[in-house]
């Protein structure tokens, strides 16, 4: 991996302790594709002042407490809200996204902020929002701009209402229009319901916002669960969990769907298990359940519940890389096409029980999946050995 630093690195505040990143994929540089290039933690939890550069496949690395889970649980709470959650279901618990040391102001209030860059055909766009935590929980202010435009800004007017004083850009006859938004919700997401599209700037607001949402939105949040996958499941039991439970029936499911890509999928798992493996299959069972087994080639079938935890968490994330949102538990946006969308990964631990072989094989499985553009990796890692010399991959250091 050619690694080289960032320019405009943080400095060590906060637990960021440097950025530096790969040069980008052929895939990366020229797409239309939405995605998100720079996750900001302003302010949460740990984290004050961090910019994270995001490239098709990033890695945050560091120790133990460093907050590369709490930088993946920011990615995810803001794609949540680009898909029209509420922030009590985004934030069940908003207290411990507040920075440990924040001070209340004079109205006992404490909150949080964080936001992020989305690149695409509109160019590159900032979202910037805040959270207040205490004493009730609501959105309080945001900012959505583009090249120094502000497009939208919304802020707390009257604390007694449950709703924030939105203003647009319309270069019209009026070059702002005004309207109450409901502080629950991101307004990012809701202009496309407010904004008629009828003059230049509004259409470019538009345009703005569904970038964004899009670039945001089709996160799969993905942390395999060993324990969880060793035994039969149900038949039918939908698209892929984030823990994997259900991964015996997905394999049913996937192996009948396209055989190319489950023949590289049974490539990458004979590559980080031990033994031959020439296919992995789902087995049916009398009682209406399936599992999941390796065959060996030799007339002897391995299930899944005798591997490894390491050899289920390779074997899981490998499943994750090589499909789609089709299989996997996402949330794609319906009115565009797919060919415009991008899945982002969100893998925490992605190292977590595995040995050397595993890790380098994983990460370059990674690589060559997001050199193609239609899939984007955010995961974190204790350290980054088994990473150096694989192309494409932009990490991100972090201490505590």
């Amino acid at each position: 991996m050619a690694v080289s630093s960032a320019s405009g690195a943080a400095s060590p505040v906060s637990g960021v302790a440097s950025l530096s990143s790969s040069v980008p994929s052929v895939g990366e540089v020229h797409t239309a594709r939405p995605r998100v290039t720079e996750l900001r933690l302003s302010a949460f939890a740990g984290h004050r002042r961090a910019a994270l550069p995001l490239g098709a496949f990033t890695l945050f690395a560091g120790p133990s407490g460093c907050g590369k889970t709490t930088a993946l649980r920011a990615y995810e709470a803001l794609a949540r809200l680009g898909a029209g959650a509420t922030v009590g279901e985004v934030f069940p618990d908003p207290v411990a996204c507040v920075p440990e040391r924040a001070r209340p102001d004079a109205q006992r209030r404490r909150g949080f902020r964080i936001g992020c860059t989305a690149d695409g055909p509109e160019g590159p766009l900032r979202l910037d929002v805040a959270v207040q935590a205490e004493p009730g929980l609501r959105i309080v202010g945001e900012r959505l701009s583009a090249g120094g435009v502000v497009l939208l800004e919304t802020a707390l007017r009257d604390p007694s209402r449950p709703c924030v004083q939105a203003a647009w850009h319309t270069a019209g006859q009026s070059p702002v229009t005004r309207a109450p938004l409901p502080d629950d919700r991101l307004g990012t997401a809701l202009l496309p319901l407010r904004v008629a599209g009828k003059t230049d700037g509004q259409r470019r607001v538009l345009a703005a916002a569904e970038q964004m949402v899009v670039a945001l939105r089709s996160v799969f949040a993905c942390d395999p669960r060993p324990d969880r996958m060793r035994g039969a499941v149900s038949i039918g039991s939908g698209r892929l969990l984030g823990g994997c439970d259900n991964l015996a029936d997905v394999l049913w499911r996937t192996r009948a769907e396209c055989g190319r890509r489950h023949a590289q999928f049974v490539a990458a798992v004979g590559a980080g298990c031990t033994g031959a493996v020439a296919d992995v299959v789902a087995e049916v069972l009398g009682d209406g359940t399936v599992r999941g087994v390796l065959d060996r080639g030799d007339g002897v079938r391995t299930e899944l519940g005798r591997l490894g935890d390491g050899e289920l968490r390779y074997l899981a994330l490998s499943l994750v890389l090589l499909t789609g949102p089709g299989v996997l538990e996402v949330d794609p946006v319906g009115e565009v096409p797919a060919a415009m969308q991008t899945l982002t990964v969100l893998a925490d631990g992605l190292d977590r029980g595995l040995d050397a072989g595993q890790r380098g094989e994983l990460v370059r499985l990674a690589a060559r999946m997001c050199e193609r553009g239609h899939i984007r990796v955010v995961g974190a890692v204790s350290d980054v050995v088994g990473v150096a010399g694989v192309d494409g991959v932009t990490v991100v250091h972090l201490e505590p």
